[in-house]
């Protein structure tokens, strides 16, 4: 057998790292498309109307809403929840963002009942929506990363489902704070 030329060697080379960088590129396309998937709304488009602000979120693969936005000006994840009361904020979320425990009380949750803790967000976004004062909790071992956007904030909002979407809207004569 005839040994390969030098130039052949570095072709045979190139095609393997043409390959490799091939496999990785559509395994990030494929990895990003996934994370559409399950998060569809990580920035979330506002309309604004004559005297309301519209955000309109897809469900995820999943059937959930997911939303990225802040509270008191520090990124957070929510999973709209309409039966939760309050808004629910896992502690070690609550720890990162800085949130004050007010005072504590029971919790009844799906894992049973834990102590938790009143605490008040200054200011809730989702998008161009802006809420002030929002009453909420404080969970420890609430699992999922995310904080449950329950009624005490859903509540100042209008909101509908709709195919698949939910739109969430604010008027400019609703309520904005929560006492």
């Amino acid at each position: 057998m005839s040994e390969a030329l030098p130039g052949q060697r570095a072709g045979r080379v190139m095609l393997v790292i043409a390959w490799l960088l091939a496999l990785a590129l559509a395994t990030w396309l494929f990895g990003n498309w996934q994370d559409g998937q399950q998060h569809p709304n990580r920035a979330p488009q506002s309309v604004h109307g004559d005297g309301f602000i519209e955000v309109r979120l897809a469900s995820s693969k999943g059937g959930h809403y997911l939303l990225d936005g802040q509270i008191n000006a520090q990124g957070v994840t929510f999973l709209l929840d309409t039966g939760a009361t309050q808004v629910a904020i896992p502690l070690d979320i609550a720890e990162r963002i800085g949130l004050e425990k007010i005072a504590s009380i029971q919790v009844h949750t799906a894992n049973g009942t834990a102590q938790g803790w009143r605490t008040a967000i200054q200011s809730l976004q989702l998008g161009d929506i802006q809420l002030q004062q929002v009453a909420a909790i404080i969970v420890p071992n609430m699992d999922g990363g995310q904080v449950l956007l329950g009624m005490s904030a859903l509540k100042q909002l209008e909101f509908t489902q709709r195919d698949g979407s939910l739109v969430l809207r604010q008027n400019a004569a609703s309520p904005t704070t929560v006492e």
